[in-house]
Formats: C-alpha cells, structure tokens, sequence
C-alpha cells in the first residue's frame, strides 16, 4: 500500500486537511481564551445596538439611534455605489484612451500616451488627497458656485442635481423600458443566428437601440409625462431640495476613474494589437467597411484577450475605494472598520464581516465577468 500513488495521495490529502482544521482550531480558541481573559466579547450580539453616530452621506435612510446592522448596510451601499460609477466612467475613459493610443494623429497618440504614463505611475492615495484638497476644497462657497442651466450646481460643499419625482402612472414607462430591453436582446440573438446561417446581416444594434429608447419615450409621452423634477435651489447658506453628493465623494469618484481608466486604456490598446493585421488588411480587400470590420473582426478577437485583465482592474477599483478614508467619505472601512470598531471594541468581528464583504464582491464581479468571457472564448473542435 506504501508503492500505491492512490493510496499515498489520499493520505497526505487527509493529513494536509488534518494539519488545517488542527490549526484553525488552535486559532480560534487561543483568541476566545485571550478575548476572555481581558474581558472582551467576540461574539455579533453588538450588532443589535444603538450606533449613536452621524453619518454625512447615506445612500440608505440612516438615523443615529440606528443599530450597528445599519451601519454595515450603510457602509456597504456607499461602497457600492462608488464601486458601480468607478467602473463605468474608468471603462468609458479606458475605452477612449485606448483607442486615442492607436491613433495615426500624433498629438493624439502621444497626448494620450502622456495621459497614461503619468497617472499610472502616481499614487492612487496622492491623487485621491489632490483632487479633494486641491480641487473639490477650492471651489467656490455655494452663493458663487459653478452652475449650468440653473439646475446643476457645483461648490465647496458638493453636487447638487435634480431629483426625479415619479407620479402616478410613471410605472407604466418603467414596464415599457422593461419590454423593450427584452425585445432588443431577443432581436439582437436571432440576428446573430441569421447572420451565421446565411451571412445576411441586420442592423439588429440599431433597431435594439429605438426599442430600448423610443418605446418607454412613446408610453411616457402617451401617459401624460408623470415625472416631475425637485431642482435644487439656494435657500440662506446652502441649497434645498434636489439630490447632492458630497465633496469627498466627487474626489474620490474623479481619483478613482482616472487611474483605473489608465490600465485599461492598456488593457484596450494591447487587446486590439493582437489581432493580426492581416485579418483587418483581408476585410478591406472584401470591402467590408471600417465600421464593420471594428465590430466583426477586431472586436470580437480582441475581448478575448481584453476581458480577463479587465476583470482585476475592476476588483482593484472596488478595493480601492477603502481609500476613501483618506479624506473622510463613509464608505465601508470609514464607518465600519474605522468609527464602528472604536466605539464597539468589536475588532474581530468587524474585521471579519468586512473581509467577507470584499471577498464576495471579487468572487461575484469574478464569476460574472469569467461567465462572459467564456462566452467570447473561441470554441474548439
């Protein structure tokens, strides 16, 4: 049994998870009999209690008799929040910068080149303190603040926009939107499939494109435009009404987008150069115009070696953003990690429910983003 490899593979198997489960247990009494010894609880019970501290920005309603519980959810909405926008604009910028780094304009290319290399090689953190104290901080008081059309307003003390007051029968235009997204994926896959069973093409993008937009615009048009906007509006020292988001969130937002757009601006430009030129040189030849030849031969080689980086730059993104404690916005590790902790003496805990969080955000942004990109994956024969 000794000479047997499947023997001696379950063995030192069962010893490896033997040495781990020994250890782990060793771990967490140690600290249960340390915790014990100097009067400290380990326990979740404290999530029960009253918090009774403020919290500047709250995506969520939030008092301060609220519960711990509450805090966490705060925390973790913020975190969200910035997490969702940071992708989006530092994907828009990435997508732009990368092209811009392909161009045949040579102040483009190199504007962009300098663009990237700069803000790459600078600290995350440094630009974070830069935008706030040296951008956001400076702006003018709210009687002068930078204002466009009278509804959008931009001062030392943040954003201020109009809020969006549905009214009755607005949920009709939310079914309408619903339905034509679900047209247009629909419309979108049996193009697809006419296009590979007999090479005839359809603007299936632009049709998609009129349903999504065109559709919940006619219902809202026909239902006698049931929204209503609260434009904010100075009132003594400050504006009233509308929605607003603080200083600290804008910096941290800006910070966020531009570094991050500056590796996937890389991510982009290094995708599209490993599609042979040849395949693009091919496409001319048919005549297949440039449009197409981006959609149909570049872009659908070039995810393939786009997708998967991008998925660290995206986990990164959100994991940068605890650095928003920097400057005091209340994201997960400002409120939790850091206010939370101090009042409750709860440290592991805290520390815990936070290093799950962040676990789960990178496994479900991972699983999503690896269930695309096995889907633009090249199927073998």
């Amino acid at each position: 049994m000794v000479n047997d490899a499947f023997v001696r593979g379950v063995f030192y198997q069962l010893l490896t998870a033997a040495i781990l489960v020994g250890g782990l247990w060793y771990l967490v009494s140690n600290t249960i009999e340390n915790l014990s010894q100097r009067g400290m609880a380990a326990g979740f019970d404290f999530l029960g209690y009253s918090a009774g501290f403020n919290i500047v920005f709250t995506l969520i309603p939030y008092r301060e008799g609220d519960s711990y519980l509450r805090v966490f959810q705060v925390g973790i909405a913020n975190t969200l929040l910035v997490a969702a926008i940071g992708i989006v604009l530092a994907t828009a910028i990435g997508l732009v910068m990368g092209l811009a780094r392909l161009s045949t304009n040579w102040l483009i290319r190199n504007l962009a080149r300098w663009y990237v290399e700069v803000l790459r090689n600078t600290p995350l953190l440094l630009q974070i303190i830069a935008w706030y104290f040296g951008f956001f901080n400076l702006l003018p008081v709210p009687r002068q603040s930078i204002e466009w059309g009278g509804t959008f307003f931009l001062n030392n003390r943040g954003f201020y926009f109009p809020a969006p007051v549905p009214q009755d029968g607005f949920g009709w235009t939310g079914v309408a939107l619903g339905l034509g997204i679900v047209a247009a994926v629909a419309i979108h896959r049996w193009a697809r499939r006419r296009l590979e069973a007999t090479g005839r093409s359809f603007p299936s993008v632009l049709v998609g494109t009129g349903l999504v937009v065109l559709l919940p615009t006619a219902t809202f048009l026909l239902t006698g435009s049931p929204l209503a906007w609260d434009i904010p509006a100075l009132r003594g020292f400050n504006f009233r009404g509308g929605l607003s988001v603080p200083p600290t969130f804008c910096a941290l937002i800006v910070a966020l987008s531009i570094y991050t757009s500056c590796f996937i601006a890389e991510i982009v430009r290094a995708g599209i150069q490993s599609v042979s030129h040849g395949q693009t040189e091919a496409a001319r030849a048919l005549g297949v115009k440039p449009a197409r030849i981006m959609r149909f031969v570049i872009l659908p080689q070039a995810l393939r070696v786009i997708v998967p980086p991008l998925i660290s730059q995206y986990l990164n993104l959100t994991k940068n953003s605890s650095l928003a404690i920097a400057i005091g916005f209340p994201d997960l590790v400002s409120v939790w990690m850091n206010t939370s902790l101090n009042q409750s003496g709860r440290a592991i805990p805290i520390v815990a429910m936070t290093m799950g969080f962040y676990c789960a955000v990178s496994l479900t942004v991972s699983l999503l983003m690896n269930l695309y990109n096995r889907r633009v994956q090249i199927t073998e024969r």
